[in-house]
């Protein structure tokens, strides 16, 4: 009998070190790059998320180059992934979208962002839904309605914020965003006397958790992340369910109004899952991309007096060159901000928000000596590519004069904070429409100061977990400014 009991342990000892042995020298049909695979079924995904307060390429990276090189393979949340740091073969990915590659991410990913959400359709579903949101975010909107509505949003909302104490400022700019975005988008806006029915609180939950270990057990991150998820998307099914309800009336020509016409066509390739999946991916992606952005320019500029004094300049100029002091922005001058989008582009650059883009390999791909098998996933890596020190020198540092005679209309080999190849941010002009317009009416009309928090971690994506507390308050004017100017230099 024991001895029985001793084959039977033999051979699943030998089959679990075949199983680790295969796990860990997968098949491939020529030479895999170089990495390790982790533990079975685990992978490297605790060293993944791990958190890190480093501003510099993340050390789950940065230690596998060191020792692998630029392109390395290593296994994420159950799937074996290739992670190229090297911007040849990440313009090469993005080229072949749809011919070699198509977009792809984790399972967790789509769970929370839905089966039907944009990242994860292709071909002629994807350009129909990226030119239904350049209908709304496009450049014409932008330059006829939301220009003008953003900075009429930023104006009230620094005067409010100036007569507070002091304002945590991650915070307070994803509800100013959120309120911007959601009215366009639904004509939604916040009833504190539903306090069930706020629809920004359920998105909060869901980002908690968005970049955290997909653990789903009632109580961590990810569990809440996903209750966030549903209860914001019965929210917006609820809402839509009302809006086809209503008799024909105007909303502004909301995001709802024109999703409801394309849904009445005959013959339409859109469903209400795909609408709704597409309105929750807008809606996040709005307000807590740029949210980020803004709070980590407006970190850097109170770090770096010299640039926050160009950058003031700049808009002064813009006030003084007007023949009514009193005028909005113009898209000419927005258009004129030639030192703020280079300000723009160092913050992003160095914020690094998305720490990952996925692709999937549609067949076996040769490329630099590698295969990359059919169906393993592939990320791309911006933080490798914008702080590498042989492209950008001294990288970690705030420098905005290194963008003097760049032209960024979209994704480079060097640059690709916004994504690349076809599937570039369509919603790249309106973050940087926010965050001049927000950049502006602050410089020319608000000082302030940090009074707390700043500190950031990456998990991999960047956040404040104590928040960036300021105390803004409004500049004097005329003489007693230019005594002040004075007096400082």
């Amino acid at each position: 009998m024991s001895s029985v009991v001793l084959c039977i342990g033999a051979v699943i000892v030998i089959c679990i070190i075949h199983w680790v042995y295969r796990w860990r020298n997968p098949k491939c049909n020529g030479k895999l790059p170089p990495g390790s695979m982790g533990w079975p079924l685990l992978g490297e995904t605790l060293q993944f998320f791990a958190p890190n307060t480093s501003s510099d390429i993340p050390p789950f990276i940065k230690e596998r180059m060191k020792r692998y090189g630029p392109v390395f393979r290593t296994s994420l949340v159950g799937r074996p992934v290739i992670v190229s740091a090297d911007p040849e073969i990440n313009h090469f990915i993005f080229q072949q979208e749809g011919q070699l590659f198509q977009s792809w991410y984790p399972e967790t990913f789509t769970e929370i962002f839905g089966q039907q959400n944009v990242g994860s359709l292709h071909g002629f579903m994807y350009k129909y839904l990226k030119n239904l949101v350049l209908n709304l975010f496009g450049p014409e909107s932008l330059k006829e309605k939301l220009l003008p509505e953003v900075e009429q949003m930023a104006n009230r909302k620094l005067a409010l914020w100036a007569t507070q104490e002091n304002v945590e400022l991650k915070e307070a700019t994803a509800s100013m965003i959120f309120d911007l975005t959601a009215k366009k988008l639904i004509s939604y806006t916040y009833d504190p006397a539903k306090s069930s029915e706020n629809l920004r609180e359920n998105f909060v939950a869901f980002i908690r958790g968005l970049i955290s270990f997909p653990l789903n057990i009632p109580g961590t991150a990810y569990n809440k992340c996903l209750e966030g998820r549903s209860k914001a998307m019965k929210m917006l099914k609820d809402m839509l369910e009302k809006r086809r309800k209503m008799p024909e009336k105007q909303h502004g020509g909301d995001f709802f109004d024109y999703v409801l016409q394309e849904l009445k066509k005959e013959g339409t390739i859109l469903t209400e899952a795909i609408a709704l999946d597409l309105m929750f991916v807008l809606l996040f992606a709005s307000f807590e991309t740029t949210s980020l952005a803004i709070t980590f320019a407006i970190k850097l500029l109170t770090a770096h007096p010299q640039v926050l004094k160009e950058l003031t300049e700049e808009h002064e100029a813009i006030l003084r060159s007007r023949d009514n002091p009193n005028s909005k922005l113009t898209w000419k001058e927005y258009k004129s901000m030639t030192f703020t989008n280079k300000v723009i582009s160092e913050t992003v650059r160095l914020a690094n928000i998305v720490p990952g883009i996925f692709r999937k390999s549609l067949r076996d791909i040769q490329i630099k000596g590698y295969t990359i098998p059919t169906g393993w996933a592939v990320m791309v890596c911006p933080p490798a590519v914008h702080l590498n020190p042989s492209k950008y020198e001294d990288p970690l540092a705030f420098n905005p004069w290194r963008w003097k005679g760049v032209e960024l209309n979209g994704a480079s080999k060097h640059f690709m904070a916004f994504g690349g190849g076809m599937r570039f941010c369509v919603g790249t002009d309106f973050t940087k429409v926010q965050m001049a317009v927000f950049l502006h009416c602050l410089v020319t009309n608000y000082r302030w100061e940090a009074v707390g928090g700043g500190d950031i971690v990456r998990t991999p994506g960047l956040s404040f977990p104590n928040g960036y507390h300021i105390k803004i308050s409004e500049k004097t004017s005329g003489t007693q400014e230019s005594t002040r100017k004075m007096e400082e230099s």
